[in-house]
């Protein structure tokens, strides 16, 4: 009886030792990705496991749409027009005065320089000639809201204001903060020429 039993033990480790074992698969993070052709030459016994996908997102949704508010407002011609007239409003009933810069009188391109630098936190030049220096050239036809528009309007009088479309453009001028027709004969012929700041 001893006997028999000594020789069926090694024969059962023997058998045992030819069974094929499913693999294990030891992973930190994800699961091992077995495709159907590694389960059929294998082992049949293995189960197909999906990956396990987690993440987190870099950008929460609110920030995501607050990122494209805000670039939504810079070049949205509905809100730059807003700004503009925001601005027109505070300074509409201030007096022309040469070398102003402030509600008891203000001049041309004082004026142009306060609304860029106030709402839309753009620095441009002082003067009228330097402003005409700055942003991109374009043309009298394919003036857009807010470009810069010269005017000179004597032999060494330069004037500047801003384009608020429809052939509209608002500026300090003599008789004060108001707005202005590009086509009225005095400056259809004083037109000088127009640059974009915003683009």
């Amino acid at each position: 009886m001893i006997k028999k039993s000594y020789l069926a033990l090694p024969l059962f480790l023997f058998l045992m030792g030819c069974q094929n074992k499913p693999d294990v698969f030891v992973e930190n993070t994800l699961y091992k990705n077995i495709t159907d052709t590694e389960v059929n030459n294998t082992n049949p016994l293995i189960e197909k496991k999906e990956p396990v996908v987690s993440y987190e997102p870099i950008i929460t949704p609110e920030e995501y749409k607050k990122l494209l508010e805000e670039k939504e407002v810079k070049n949205d011609p509905i809100d730059m027009n807003k700004q503009f007239m925001d601005f027109y409003n505070e300074w509409k009933h201030v007096k022309y005065r040469f070398g102003g810069n402030s509600k008891k009188g203000i001049d041309c391109s004082a004026f142009t320089q306060r609304i860029y630098k106030e709402k839309f936190d753009i620095k441009i030049p002082r003067s009228t000639r330097t402003q005409v220096k700055v942003g991109k050239k374009v043309a009298k036809s394919d003036l857009e809201l807010g470009d810069l528009i010269f005017f000179k309007t004597g032999k060494v009088d330069r004037h500047v204001g801003v384009y608020m479309g429809n052939g509209d453009f608002m500026h300090a001028s003599i008789k004060g903060v108001k707005f202005s027709k590009v086509d009225k004969p005095f400056y259809k012929k004083a037109y000088w020429t127009s640059r974009r700041i915003i683009d």
